[in-house]
């Protein structure tokens, strides 16, 4: 045997002896809280007296004083003859009161002092007497304040629309800013449009992804119209206490009734709006106050010129009876931005930002197909964070690229340590992934290829997403299907072996998959028809074992797609180990050295 691996590691018995010296101390602690505690209660037993004891010494006349509160159970006695006074529990005062009274008026040769409760000592008691009353005051002040919290919509005055969001400052959304300002116009000078018979409409309902810019177009009317603006989010309506959703609605309507010509927004209407059901508790509250809205929207005329404006981002939640002409007229749509948008957007939230000469809006826009307006905002804030962190003097072009990946993947962590084959299965996967798509007319070039981790993945494709797509062929979604598998078919092709890794491609992939089936009507065996969000009883009216041929059609789909990538896979295996190889060296690759290992 090694003497070395005999011999002991000196920090290990340096540990030993300290973990040895703590528990000596600890024990040594823990004994003499024991004594301590016992030598305590010894003390307080001898300068106690049992109450039996108490009795008994008065009976014998040896009891020189008895001092007691007035209220409390403790009585201070003073033996005759015994220096120290001794405390007995006294178990029924007014009786024990009674025999001391006795044995003093038979003679017995005994002080009685009692003395009066300490009024610090009386106010938790008054306290308790009143507090119920102080309850129910303050239950019904409550009650009477939530009552009045719809005159409580926020009305941006004149000279606070001074200040706030203008037309100018909201970008990509033109048509839409179009008739919003036909609508401002129609409050400013309704004349004009009934003079050819036209009434005003009640409501218009803005509908889009979150951060599409739905509260700030809001916020644009209320700095360009010259009518008061009340404003009021759709979870201010609704409380604990029944009633109080379509009392608020009332007072809300009764205060733009006195204020008319106004625009009422309403934010988040769902809240509110979302369809009735027959069921109790707060959904008969909501119910209620979805009755009043609708009640309160037929009951103002086209003369009072009150337009309703209210945003969601799930307009498939809102009743119908909402959705009728007469209530919400019109229902505009918005989208997300397209790249004049986009650039419009920064451009817009740059202003305030010092941008290198280097940096090009132009690129950034082009490569940030499908993202909202707050995405782009919140990127440029990123980036000068990022900026600023790297002690640049201006944003350059690197801040705004690692802004957008960490945004959209996550934050890099070359921190952590990943062992050889981890890193390994990552660079196969990502070379998978990057190689398949290559070869794949319909999809997007890839920008970086990345094995450093971020956010939750181990590593990254990343593609540009240069244009706009308002449509997607069948041909694009297999396409997609097989780019998505390329990196579980790379394990499985060099390590023979597969990985939790492909995780989520596998769940992008079975969703595009089952869509593509049930939603999209692209099953050549099932045919164009929509199978989504239909009940079980509906379903079967297709056919028998129609779920099975559902599950058939799509297990059929992603068992092509993945065969389709491993036939790439093998077709280019010089590619593929060429990247891989690359990655493991130097962690990343652009997309202009991606670029080189296709070159003829």
């Amino acid at each position: 045997m090694d003497k070395k691996k005999e011999k002991k590691d000196p920090k290990q018995q340096k540990k030993l002896w300290i973990s040895l010296i703590v528990l000596v101390i600890l024990l040594a602690l823990l004994v003499g809280l024991i004594l301590w505690m016992s030598q305590n209660k010894a003390k307080e037993e001898e300068k106690t007296l049992a109450y039996t004891d108490l009795i008994k010494e008065i009976s014998y006349g040896n009891i020189e004083k008895i001092e007691m509160t007035v209220g409390s159970t403790t009585a201070k006695v003073k033996l005759k003859n015994v220096e120290e006074e001794k405390t007995t529990i006294v178990p029924n005062t007014e009786s024990f009161m009674d025999l001391v009274q006795t044995k003093i008026a038979e003679g017995n040769e005994m002080e009685l002092i009692q003395k009066p409760r300490s009024i610090w000592l009386q106010i938790p008691a008054v306290f308790l007497n009143f507090l119920p009353t102080l309850i129910m005051v303050a239950l019904f002040i409550m009650i009477f304040k939530m009552q009045g919290l719809g005159e409580k919509g926020k009305v941006y005055e004149e000279t606070e629309r001074k200040t706030k969001v203008k037309f100018d400052d909201v970008a990509g959304l033109e048509e839409e800013k179009g008739e919003l300002i036909e609508i401002v116009d129609f409050l400013k000078k309704p004349e004009k449009f009934t003079k050819m018979g036209a009434k005003i409409p009640k409501g218009v309902l803005l509908y889009g992804k979150p951060g599409t810019g739905k509260t700030l177009i809001a916020k644009a009317i209320a700095g360009e119209a010259n009518v008061p603006f009340i404003s009021m989010s759709g979870s201010e309506f609704i409380e604990m206490f029944a009633g109080l959703g379509a009392s608020r609605v009332r007072k809300l309507f009764d205060k733009a009734r006195k204020l008319a010509p106004c625009i009422v927004f309403i934010d988040e209407i769902d809240a509110i709006g979302s369809r009735r059901t027959s069921n109790s508790g707060a959904e008969t509250e909501n119910n209620q106050t979805l009755n009043q809205l609708l009640v309160e929207m037929d009951g103002f005329g086209s003369e009072e010129t009150i337009i309703v404006l209210a945003a969601t981002n799930r307009p498939e939640m809102l009743d119908k009876a909402l959705l009728r002409p007469g209530r919400f007229d019109r229902q505009i749509t918005i989208p997300t931005p397209d790249l004049k948008g986009r650039l419009a957007i920064l451009k817009i939230h740059s202003k305030d930002k010092r941008l290198s000469d280097n940096v090009n809006l132009e690129s950034i826009a082009e490569d940030t197909a499908g993202f909202t307006g707050a995405e782009l905002a919140n990127i440029l804030n990123e980036a000068a964070i990022l900026a600023t962190k790297n002690e640049h003097e201006d944003i350059e072009n690197e801040d705004i690229e690692e802004a957008v990946k960490k945004v959209t993947v996550g934050l890099e962590k070359r921190e952590r340590v990943i062992s050889e084959h981890d890193k390994k299965l990552t660079a196969y996967h990502e070379a998978g992934h990057a190689v398949v798509s290559r070869y794949l007319p319909t999809q997007a070039n890839v920008k970086e290829v990345s094995i450093i981790p971020r956010g939750v993945a181990g590593g990254y494709t990343m593609y540009k997403s240069d244009e706009d797509k308002y449509y997607v062929s069948k041909t694009e979604m297999l396409e997609k299907l097989i780019a998505l598998l390329g990196g579980r078919a790379a394990e499985k092709l060099v390590m023979n072996d597969i990985s939790t890794g492909a995780s989520n491609d596998i769940e992008v992939a079975t969703k595009i998959a089952r869509d593509m089936v049930t939603k999209y009507g692209m099953s050549e065996k099932l045919g164009p028809i929509d199978f989504q969000g239909k009940e079980a009883y509906e379903i079967q009216l297709f056919g028998e074992n129609i779920g099975d041929k559902i599950g058939q059609e799509v297990k059929d789909i992603i068992d092509t797609a993945y065969s389709d990538a491993q036939h790439l896979l093998v077709e280019h295996r010089d590619k593929l180990e060429a990247i891989a190889q690359t990655l493991l060296r130097q962690e990343k690759i652009n997309e202009a050295e991606f670029e080189t290992f296709f070159d003829e």
